[in-house]
């Protein structure tokens, strides 16, 4: 009984951890929602040195660049693509452990043959650099798949 008790337990708080889907989510204006003040988020579209992060350049076409990032977020552990409607592309990754769940958006910008994102934790404070190297692992598996 106490260990069908712990697992109860240890499950409900597994799962009180992914948050919930945040409404600010989309394209608004051209734009991805900004980032909060908190350390938890990085975004191309971001101004200062605490959150902001270069956009991936591409060549080619727009629905080949998307096919290779597609491929690219399919590849990772633990990541779900969500929505992929048109310049938009939204996943979500979810963490090992206590299964937090960091939002993560794709704009593009077919004129200037540029992808913005924005990549955010859901829940805390600091996710000590997480969402920074995710982002900074989708650019160099991305630019591997294009041959750039």
């Amino acid at each position: 009984m106490v260990k069908l008790s712990s697992t109860l337990v240890l499950c409900l708080f597994m799962s009180c951890c992914s948050g919930t889907r945040p409404a600010t989510l989309g394209i608004k204006e051209g734009r991805l929602s900004p980032c909060p003040g908190s350390p938890n988020c990085v975004s191309t579209q971001a101004a200062g040195d605490k959150h902001s992060i270069d956009p991936i350049r591409y060549t080619g076409t727009k629905e080949l660049a998307k096919q290779r990032l597609v491929q690219v977020i399919s590849s990772m552990k633990r990541a779900k693509i969500i929505t992929d409607e048109g310049d938009y592309l939204y996943a979500e990754f979810t963490s090992l452990i206590f299964r937090f769940v960091d939002d993560v958006e794709f704009s593009f910008d077919d004129g200037n043959k540029l992808i913005h994102f924005r990549s955010a934790s859901r829940l805390g404070y600091s996710d000590l650099g997480a969402n920074r190297k995710r982002m900074e692992a989708i650019r160099k598996g991305f630019e591997g798949a294009s041959g750039q």
